[in-house]
């Protein structure tokens, strides 16, 4: 792998020289490091021929901490009336070119995601060469949902989903993902990554699961109460960490 920086904002006020961290995959065996890392597949450049992958404040569970909660068990108990299954397809077995299934994927995340996402980007999603796997969800013997994953080793990314909104008091999302979360524990792996964890309206994940730990740039934390502090706080950043009390800042590092 290669990581590099690029020059980001600049606040002089508060000696803040931002670099953006960036990492290039080079080889598929790398992946696990890769995301150990804390590092996420960027997909925003359409004309990138690299694999990239940006830093960024990310959600992992341990699945050796992974327990089932009563949320969890009250969902699954909840979504047996529609018969729900799932069948785990390696990529070379699913066709992702589908146009059903693309315009299927294309309508939800132009409901669902909080920006419009174009089918050049979503072709461009779902041709990274990391793709493995997909999951995909039926209820009553038909399709429901999508996860569009990356297995490697002992590591799994939960990287775009895409599920029937009609149907809310399944809470089919919230199944879908502790589906796939308990189907690694069960296949012995050691992690599954949630990707990024900004802002209130991602605290969902933090809700719902057992065994969290999130990439704080420098080390993996394992104190949720520090991140929903954090995203309580993020649309009101004022200066980085380390300046707002640097020798508590310190005195954390785990390096």
């Amino acid at each position: 792998m290669k990581i590099f920086r690029s020059e980001s904002f600049v606040d002089y006020k508060t000696y803040t020289f931002n670099y953006a961290t960036y990492c290039i995959k080079e080889d598929k065996s790398e992946l696990p490091e890769i995301y150990d890392k804390g590092f996420l597949p960027y997909s925003n450049n359409l004309d990138l021929k690299v694999e990239t992958y940006y830093l960024a404040r990310s959600l992992r569970i341990e699945l050796s901490d992974f327990k089932e909660t009563s949320e969890n068990r009250r969902v699954d108990r909840k979504i047996q009336e529609i018969n729900p299954s799932f069948e785990v397809i390696p990529v070379e077995d699913f066709d992702l070119k589908d146009p059903e299934f693309l315009s299927y994927c294309f309508e939800f995340a132009n409901r669902r995601f909080s920006e419009p996402i174009s089918m050049n980007r979503l072709e461009y999603i779902f041709s990274a060469k990391s793709v493995s796997h997909v999951f995909r969800f039926n209820a009553d013997d038909k399709p429901v949902g999508y996860v569009i994953a990356i297995i490697e080793n002992d590591t799994l990314h939960y990287w775009f989903a895409f599920f029937d909104l009609d149907n809310p008091k399944y809470s089919l999302g919230k199944w879908m993902m502790f589906s796939v979360i308990r189907w690694a524990f069960e296949n012995d792996l050691s992690y599954v990554y949630l990707g990024t964890c900004y802002g209130e309206k991602s605290l969902y994940k933090v809700r719902d699961f057992k065994g969290l730990s999130y990439f704080d740039g420098n080390q993996w934390v394992k104190n949720i109460r520090s991140l929903k502090s954090k995203c309580r706080a993020d649309g009101n950043f004022v200066m980085d960490a380390f300046k707002q009390d640097t020798d508590l800042f310190l005195e954390n590092l785990d390096v």
